[in-house]
């Protein structure tokens, strides 16, 4: 395992960045790019960092280091790229979410742009849980395939900041284009596949709570129930 542990601090509220590869142990590069981004455009200079390589299919009662970490914190700020990111297990999450809530801890979620403490609302934490839910669903559907979040190594990489220095001015796809003199088509996925519009956009919908809570409400999906007909004799 991977960190920066700083836990002997004083009584100053402290920003924490926790960062957990997928499945395939990839994806730390982009959440390191984009959790920094987002830190810089909302003034949250980023004091400690933990890179978590745990396996996703390890239980919250068999990760020490981060029980450890989440325990440690009290009324601090933790940027986390997304929820599958904590666990893929929902009563992990559940639980976690409890317990830093309870703490008074404040959680950004760099890709929803959502920031949610003791005072969320109600609704705002269940569309959170209820997305991850539907992304485990799909992928028990699937059978086969990465998180999503994960993708492969791209030249764009190396370029990650100033795309998405580019994206939050204004720029289209075509002007970042032709100012990096790369293929348009070539960026333009590659921009689709790390999901930075969203990113771009999650972090102006972290400063509106109104429009947070109408887009994770409007995500959250209901149970259906499949009509069986009775065959007529």
């Amino acid at each position: 395992m991977t960190n920066k542990l700083n836990l002997k601090r004083g009584l100053s509220v402290m920003t924490v960045s926790y960062i957990r590869p997928d499945k395939d142990f990839e994806n730390v590069y982009e959440q390191l790019k984009l959790i920094n981004a987002y830190s810089e455009q909302l003034d949250l200079p980023i004091e400690t960092e933990m890179i978590d390589q745990l396996s996703q299919n390890k239980r919250l009662s068999e990760r020490g280091d981060v029980v450890q970490l989440f325990r440690s914190l009290k009324n601090d700020t933790v940027l986390i790229y997304d929820t599958w990111v904590l666990s893929t297990n929902i009563e992990d999450v559940v639980q976690m979410f409890s317990c830093l809530l309870k703490n008074s801890i404040e959680v950004h979620f760099v890709k929803q742009g959502i920031v949610i403490n003791a005072q969320s609302d109600t609704m705002v934490v269940l569309g959170l849980i209820d997305q991850l839910r539907q992304w485990v669903q799909n992928e028990a559907k699937k059978g086969i395939g990465r998180p999503k979040g994960s993708k492969s190594v791209s030249k764009f990489d190396k370029q990650l900041d100033e795309i998405i220095t580019l994206l939050k001015s204004g720029n289209s796809v075509s002007e970042i284009s032709r100012l990096l003199k790369v293929s348009r088509s070539s960026l333009k996925d590659y921009v689709e596949s790390r999901e930075l519009k969203t990113l771009v956009n999650g972090v102006v919908l972290s400063n509106n709570g109104e429009n947070t809570r109408a887009i994770m409400i409007e995500t959250i999906q209901c149970p259906n129930v499949k009509i069986i007909k009775e065959e007529s004799l």
